[in-house]
């Protein structure tokens, strides 16, 4: 597009409307004039052409699509771009729009970048056009206006991509299944998915160490790594709140397993990020806790007509959350709930079975079939036989539950460990668990404290040697001090 500032005509007799407009057009840096009727925008048109035209169709004396057509007739403007900009959202008035000659129909409430990315390419589009027109005489030029026109449906075709990277692709499905002109305010779609919620610890204390600009070179370099292992296994990124991400999982019936595996990716990408850590200013490490929940969401359209997000809806998202808070409290980084552990060992047995089916069938022989059918289905969804490493921590009440909950610590899986000490004592500390939860405090403290030996650092480890040593009076609790036998969270 040429350095010449593009001047846009708003048509619409609402004042709020064209306020709107015009401030969301000056920030992309267009020009514009107003028109509170059909009689004013044909009187500013013809003495000053603009270069594109958002037309409402509900006016009073003269409607959009008489201006349409006055337009259409007028040499000097009937080349001038048309977008009909209204809230009559009928095949009959889209159908007439067309055939006045109107370039698009995009109805109220609108999507801004939908609009924005509309505008501009209907822009660029009539500038290519007029090129094209003024060099029609000269084979070179056309050939040169063939490449432009080319260009054009290259650019439109980067919006559109450009577009996708502030709704996913497993958004647009939903809410968007015939284009994004279907796109409408409180759209959706109700179905079981697997939340991920991770939060980097400490982040207002970092951001207050260092300038801004480090900051956001450091959080852009880290969402990057985190983004490759949530889309690795299947997942997507709902937003990213700041120093946090929430992340969706939702393909195949086993998805709790891909965000399972999502988190010890990205906990294992946190340590090479770390490697490297003093390079933007951080003063040690980054730290990071990871809560998941499998359950039932909304996955649609929220907010206003004048302001619409995509977003996922419902208690799945306020437990992940929930439980990713959790991490501090139990010095852990990854806590999942019990849908997520349920949901695992569900698949991890139906996988089972069906490689007997499927060893069977070989060696029969006389089902070829159905063993084509299974070895499909495994190419096309991911393994779930690898082993999962984790362990009971507690069970608690979450903030706003009525019923308390069992909760798990995700040590990793068979080919990625993140907690190799706690695996090594994992049947030590199972022991301790079991003597805790039949109430035989003496034994289960015993082995708590063989776990704190070998590994130092186990913090729930040592929660429970405090708690069994509080259930055999070995330890009086001071004023100050908060019983945490199952908390209330």
């Amino acid at each position: 597009m040429s350095n010449k500032q593009p001047c846009i005509l708003v048509v619409d007799d609402e004042p709020n409307n064209l306020i709107l407009l015009e401030e969301i057009l000056a920030l992309e840096g267009y020009a514009t004039i107003s028109a509170n009727n059909g009689k004013e925008a044909l009187q500013i048109a013809s003495q000053s052409p603009p270069d594109l035209i958002l037309l409402d169709i509900m006016m009073p004396e003269i409607d959009g699509f008489e201006v349409c057509k006055s337009l259409r007739d007028n040499p000097q403007l009937k080349t001038v771009p048309i977008i009909f900009l209204t809230a009559l959202d009928d095949e009959k008035s889209q159908l007439k729009g067309l055939e006045l000659m109107g370039d698009d129909y995009i109805t109220k409430p609108f999507n801004t970048r939908l609009l924005l990315a509309k505008v501009a390419n209907i822009l660029q589009l009539n500038q290519i056009r007029s090129q094209a027109t003024k060099s029609q005489n000269s084979q070179q030029v056309d050939e040169q206006s063939d490449l432009q026109l080319s260009a054009a449906l290259q650019i439109n075709q980067v919006l559109s991509e450009k577009f996708r990277l502030f709704v996913p692709e497993q958004f647009l499905s939903r809410i968007a299944p015939e284009g994004l002109n279907s796109i409408q305010l409180g759209d959706g779609k109700e179905e079981e998915l697997t939340v991920l919620f991770c939060d980097i610890r400490g982040f207002t204390a970092i951001a207050e160490s260092q300038n801004a600009r480090d900051t956001f070179k450091w959080l852009n370099s880290f969402f990057e790594r985190m983004s490759v292992c949530i889309s690795a296994n299947q997942g997507f990124i709902d937003k990213f709140l700041g120093d946090a991400i929430m992340a969706v999982f939702d393909k195949y019936e086993c998805h709790s397993l891909n965000g399972l595996k999502a988190a010890v990716m990205m906990q294992e990408s946190l340590q090479d990020f770390n490697v490297n850590y003093q390079k933007y200013n951080l003063r040690e490490p980054v730290k990071i806790g990871i809560g998941i929940h499998t359950g039932f969401g909304v996955i649609g359209t929220l907010g206003s007509a004048k302001r619409m997000d995509s977003t996922v809806i419902g208690d799945v998202v306020n437990t992940a959350s929930r439980l990713e808070s959790l991490t501090k409290t139990y010095g852990c980084s990854i806590i999942v709930s019990e849908q997520v552990i349920s949901e695992i060992e569900m698949c991890q047995n139906n996988c089972q079975i069906a490689k007997r089916i499927e060893t069977k069938d070989n060696s029969l022989n006389n089902q070829e079939n159905f063993s084509n059918q299974i070895q499909n289905n495994q190419n096309n969804q991911p393994s779930y036989s690898d082993k999962i490493y984790y362990r009971w921590i507690d069970k608690v009440k979450l903030r706003g539950k009525q019923k308390a909950v069992n909760i798990y610590e995700l040590l990793g899986t068979e080919k990625n460990l993140i907690e190799p000490k706690k695996v090594a004592t994992l049947s030590i500390f199972n022991k301790g668990v079991k003597g805790w939860k039949l109430g035989k405090y003496a034994a289960a403290l015993e082995y708590f404290q063989q776990v704190k030996k070998l590994n130092s650092i186990d913090n729930i480890a040592g929660l429970y040697i405090e708690r069994c040593r509080e259930k055999l009076g070995l330890v009086q609790m001071g004023k100050n001090e908060v019983n945490l036998v199952e908390p209330n969270f």
